[in-house]
């Protein structure tokens, strides 16, 4: 079946979920994190770090790995890959700052203060150092880790996202044809305000926008598991905290030209869209690094979840 055809039948489905819900999208109750968490084997759980409190999910045995979800997303998106990393190691998986069930202040949702937030919830938890990787928000919170906290880090591993630079201030708000996917969300979350009145309540359809334009297989993100990001954002508080990661762009670049090379071994995974830049900037970026690049779209954890199981397992040993 070719892409457009898959991208046809899944927006027909998330069409028909609409036309039921009164051309809003509703994010029904479904399980609590708590039940989600114990499907896998894993235990939902609450911290004070940094000030504020932390939702987590934990389990497994074997040397710490911390796994950062993003953007539209919460632990979850780890869901098919997590049981098998907790074979070899504790798996702890945290909703940032401002996502699903953890706090929502008013500020620190620049990635150093984030990454600041990680280093104490582990603390926490009885963890000196720890491995840890990141998937697009995640990502951009790990390497901050990395970079603020290096005695905290044994191995760091970055998927699809590096952190912000200067090269965010050249994106094009109208690409020209073939130049590339226009990253509108990028400016639409930088502007305060109006996202949470626009899309309160209707978060569901972003996030079916975003997964069937950019997803090779739609039904890679089925119903449920979107129902329950959509539950994560359904909410104005939630929306207005998630679009402070964006807005904290500019702090985020600015201390980046501050940081010196990661001294940790990183591993990037990378995408179509995201290998060129992996390799242009993580010389300057990183001693120790090394890119593989997947043949899926941005959702790799629900993509490709066997290979990145493998590969993440392979290089935190």
């Amino acid at each position: 079946m070719s892409l457009n055809r898959r991208k046809m039948i899944a927006l027909g489905a998330g069409a028909a979920a609409l036309a039921t819900t009164g051309g809003v999208a509703s994010a029904a109750s479904g399980p609590s994190d708590s039940e989600l968490a114990r499907s896998l084997g894993f235990r939902s759980s609450f911290a004070r770090a940094n000030g504020i409190r932390l939702h987590y999910v934990a389990g497994g045995r074997g040397e710490p790995l911390v796994l950062l979800p993003g953007w539209p997303q919460t632990w979850w998106e780890y869901h098919k890959v997590m049981p098998a990393l907790a074979r070899k190691y504790r798996v702890i998986v945290p909703d940032l700052r401002g996502m699903n069930l953890s706090e929502k202040p008013a500020g620190g949702y620049d990635k150093k203060t984030m990454a600041r937030d990680i280093l104490e919830l582990v603390r926490s938890l009885g963890h000196q150092s720890v491995n840890i990787a990141g998937h697009d928000i995640g990502s951009q919170v790990a390497f901050s880790f990395a970079a603020n906290h290096p005695a905290a880090t044994r191995k760091v591993a970055l998927m699809d996202i590096a952190h912000p630079d200067d090269s965010y201030y050249d994106l094009p708000l109208i690409p020209r044809p073939g130049a590339g996917f226009n990253l509108w969300w990028f400016a639409f979350n930088q502007v305060q305000g109006l996202p949470e009145q626009v899309l309160q309540g209707r978060f569901r359809q972003v996030q079916d926008w975003l997964f069937d334009n950019t997803l090779a297989d739609p039904t890679s993100i089925p119903d449920r598991d979107r129902a329950i990001y959509a539950r994560a954002y359904d909410p104005a508080e939630a929306i207005r905290a998630s679009n402070g990661w964006y807005q904290a762009f500019h702090q985020d670049i600015a201390d980046l030209k501050t940081y010196a090379r990661i001294p940790s071994p990183l591993l990037a995974l990378s995408t179509e869209f995201s290998d060129a830049d992996f390799r242009a900037k993580l010389p300057n970026l990183a001693a120790d690094f090394r890119v593989t690049k997947l043949n899926t779209g941005h959702w790799m954890p629900e993509e490709a979840p066997e290979e990145v199981s493998r590969l993440l397992a392979e290089f935190f040993a």
